[in-house]
């Protein structure tokens, strides 16, 4: 898909997502083991994950394409998406489910350590992976390992046959990370099909040695009409075919408790305007939209794990 513009894009897509407005991600599904001064607790994620059922919270019918094992980690990652009515496509792991061990730094930003399945990550683009993404909305990749020439290759030959909407969150990982050069190669050569790219301030500088803003000038300037870059707490910027909007992470009462998922539910809320509502036009549309995702940020960082939450006026029963 040519990135003619985002308003031109998700128009396009917008035909198709009135016959199935149904969005896929690809990217990764894996258990998180917390541990902390309370002990170990398990929760099914992975950014990936985080953004599909993120999106079925949201309203937006959603399809995981996931590596997951043929084990009881894999099980409970299956039961966890069949509770959220998110569908899975998934390629059988050889060396069971991806696991992150996670601790906390002094602010709550985990840090994580991945076993050896999720470090080899690998997804197959089988017909039905390409069928489900032939027939997308939208189509969202996050924690790809785009390190992985021949799997990246094997995404864009699936992409090419869809019109869907494409979103792109670069979000690498220190411990999955082996290639850093091969990896902005291949985030970058998928970067000008793509609606929309999200980066944060920690990818721009474990990726590019650069600050934030300067990744989005570089990404501004491969053609992508919608980049999001995050700052954690600092927040939020949108740069859309001219119109720049920032937003802080909003303030809600009750402290934070853990700030993992938060990028996560940052782009699925702007994916959900995106497929239900059409690209902004105008500074106004813009700035609500980065801070309804601002508000959805801050209210998943008041609860343990990366599930989406919404302010309590909006949050469903």
């Amino acid at each position: 898909m040519s990135a003619a513009g985002a308003g031109d894009a998700a128009g396009a897509a917008g035909e198709r997502g009135r016959r199935q407005p149904r969005v896929v991600v690809v990217g990764d599904a894996l258990i998180d083991e917390l541990r902390d001064e309370q002990g170990i607790r398990e929760i099914v994620g992975g950014a990936a994950l985080n953004v599909a059922v993120g999106l079925r919270r949201l309203g937006v019918p959603a399809t995981l394409i996931a590596m997951v094992g043929d084990d009881p980690a894999g099980a409970r990652i299956r039961a966890h998406l069949r509770d959220h009515d998110v569908e899975l496509v998934a390629t059988i792991s050889p060396l069971g489910t991806s696991r992150a061990v996670s601790t906390r730094d002094a602010g709550g930003e985990p840090v994580y350590v991945f076993n050896a399945a999720a470090q080899a990550r690998r997804i197959h683009f089988a017909d039905p992976a390409r069928d489900a993404i032939a027939d997308a909305a939208a189509v969202v990749i996050s924690c790809f390992p785009f390190d992985d020439g021949p799997q990246t290759a094997e995404l864009a030959e699936a992409l090419a046959e869809t019109a869907a909407i494409i979103a792109i969150d670069a979000n690498p990982r220190a411990g999955m990370l082996h290639d850093r050069a091969g990896f902005v190669a291949g985030f970058e050569a998928l970067a000008p099909d793509a609606a929309l790219l999200k980066v944060g301030d920690d990818d721009a500088e474990l990726l590019y040695g650069a600050t934030i803003d300067q990744l989005r000038q570089r990404l501004i300037a491969l053609g992508t009409p919608v980049v999001v870059a995050t700052r954690g707490a600092g927040g939020a910027t949108i740069d859309a075919e001219g119109i720049t909007v920032s937003a802080p992470i909003s303030q809600l009462p009750g402290p934070i408790i853990d700030t993992m998922g938060a990028g996560d539910a940052t782009l699925s809320s702007l994916v959900a305007e995106l497929v239900l509502h059409g690209a902004p036009s105008d500074h106004a549309g813009w700035r609500a939209a980065l801070g309804r995702a601002m508000d959805i940020a801050a209210a998943t960082c008041r609860a343990e794990g990366a599930l989406l939450r919404q302010p309590v006026a909006r949050e469903a029963p």
